[in-house]
């Protein structure tokens, strides 16, 4: 079970807005520890591989060889993140559960951005989209790419006029899914 994020505050927004990706220091530092400072920053919560904490402390990360902490879980509650800062998930070959809660920043192109990711296709198993205004059906429909996804929860989703077109659309797309909707 994902637990919420702590709210983010001004300063983090600011510093989330203005940050821009940066490829140098994934060669550095590499993509799962690159991604965990970016997704901290914004106000967002990671969990490793073989771990059942969640790190939310940007000056807690942990240290240890190149590699040696790989991101299996995301919850992104609260949190700033946009479209902007999507490059950092292109290297993320483990993670299985993403939440997405109350981001203002998702819209359609974050979804169709994640979707398009190559590693998340392949290891993207649960996903959870609730209280994101900006989503609508174009969104939701660009999830059709994630092969591997086992479960998605929408919940409280305005922007989602065509309910029953959408979700058969994605059922027919994927299968094996089971999907959950708190959509009233």
């Amino acid at each position: 079970m994902l637990e919420s994020a702590p709210r983010f505050s001004r300063s983090l927004w600011v510093l989330c807005v203005s940050c821009r990706v940066d490829h140098e220091r994934i060669r550095a530092v590499g993509p799962d520890r690159a991604a965990s400072e970016w997704l901290l920053r914004c106000g967002a919560l990671v969990r490793y591989q073989g771990s059942p904490k969640w790190q939310q402390d940007y000056n807690g990360l942990p240290t240890g060889p190149l590699g040696k902490y790989k991101i299996e879980a995301i919850n992104a509650t609260d949190s700033c993140i946009m479209y902007r800062g999507f490059d950092y998930l292109d290297g993320l070959e483990h993670v299985t559960d993403i939440k997405l809660e109350k981001c203002m920043y998702i819209q359609d192109e974050c979804l169709q951005r994640l979707s398009e990711t190559s590693n998340l296709q392949k290891s993207l198993q649960k996903l959870k989209i609730i209280s994101c205004g900006n989503v609508t059906d174009k969104g939701i429909l660009a999830l059709h790419k994630l092969t591997n996804l086992e479960y998605l929860y929408l919940s409280d989703l305005p922007g989602i006029r065509e309910k029953e077109t959408t979700f058969r659309v994605l059922q027919q797309a994927l299968p094996n899914l089971e999907l959950e909707l708190d959509l009233e």
